[in-house]
């Protein structure tokens, strides 16, 4: 209890701290924002973007600190910093978060589900998504500001991946969650670490390859340098990127603020999902041009995965809230076509 009424404590001063007045009565909202990405890669560069939008766009009246490479604590205690009042807003994703709910794996990365970013995208705005995936966010003192998107991820690997079979025995990295145990499930032999020990991992053999992110962010963040494999297009994972706000600090935040924030989000949707289209084009041909070899995996084995995925989604609905969103996301992958009979 003493803990609890520390974290709410922790959150409230947080509030009073973002939320304050310039001397001529115009609001300002000071956001103290962390992810987990590297300033240099892709999705660093459009995080940086999205915080020059809303503070260009508020006129000065949001101002943010951010913290990249998860500088201030580890990935996955960013959620749990931003609710209890140690920073402000969370821009890592909810995967991060599945031992607190399983319900965080079906807004954090369905597996198995969409195609496409504006697929998965369309099923939050359009789809039921945001609204079974609030009281989730609210139960942990945190509110959804939005997603964005970059599509299927690719491998790096030290040896082709280029059908089920080649998951056999191979050490991996992984996030936390439903991944590990459909993967389990295919033969390989998942390692749960954070975001930003992979390359010293691949460096080392602590493993034989990683799910770290979509192909242009592999390259920005080197692994390519070590090991020479990598499937494209990705297939296997598509995760939601978040912002999330500690609840208290959102709700006290002015109105226009708030809108500012969330229509922010939608535009850098949108310009992640573009962007990777090029990018990881690029990023394609410059890896063949350098010698990675890339497989692009045929429809018999992608069904593989993606009947062993859909497997898997049960046995991770067991919270209300889990129930809640993957029958959302049944209901509007079945209009899609995408679950399988």
């Amino acid at each position: 209890m003493k803990i609890l009424k520390t974290a709410a404590s922790a959150a409230a001063v947080a509030a009073l701290l973002a939320g304050s007045a310039f001397a001529d009565g115009h609001a300002t909202t000071k956001l103290r924002i962390q992810t987990h990405y590297a300033p240099e890669t892709v999705s660093g560069k459009l995080a940086a973007q999205y915080m020059e939008d809303i503070q260009t766009m508020s006129g000065g009246g949001i101002e943010v600190e951010m913290f990249y490479s998860s500088s201030v604590v580890k990935s996955v205690e960013t959620f749990d910093a931003a609710a209890t009042g140690i920073l402000d807003c969370d821009m890592t994703g909810g995967g991060y978060q599945t031992g607190k709910n399983s319900a965080f794996q079906f807004v954090g990365d369905i597996m198995g589900g969409y195609s496409t970013p504006y697929q998965q995208l369309s099923w939050l705005y359009f789809g039921g998504g945001r609204e079974a995936a609030k009281p989730l966010y609210n139960k942990y003192g945190m509110e959804l500001i939005g997603w964005w998107v970059y599509g299927q991820e690719s491998f790096a690997s030290s040896k082709p991946i280029t059908k089920v079979a080649d998951f056999k025995d191979w050490k991996f990295r992984s996030p936390p969650g439903m991944e590990t145990k459909i993967f389990e499930k295919l033969g390989a032999k998942p390692i749960v670490m954070d975001f930003t020990e992979i390359f010293t991992a691949l460096e080392t053999g602590i493993i034989d390859g990683a799910d770290a992110s979509g192909l242009a962010n592999n390259v920005g963040l080197g692994l390519y340098d070590l090991v020479k494999y990598a499937n494209f297009p990705g297939f296997h994972s598509m995760p939601s990127d978040h912002l999330a706000c500690n609840k208290t600090v959102w709700d006290g935040m002015p109105e226009a603020h708030q809108r500012i924030m969330l229509v922010a989000m939608e535009a850098l949707a949108l310009r992640t999902a573009l962007t990777f289209e090029k990018k990881n084009a690029e990023a394609a041909a410059e890896l063949r041009a350098n010698g990675v070899t890339l497989s692009e995996w045929n429809a018999e084995e992608l069904q593989k995965f993606r009947d062993a995925a859909q497997a898997t989604w049960p046995e991770f609905a067991d919270t209300p809230e889990a129930k809640a969103l993957v029958e959302a996301h049944l209901a509007y992958l079945d209009q899609l076509g995408l679950v399988s009979k």
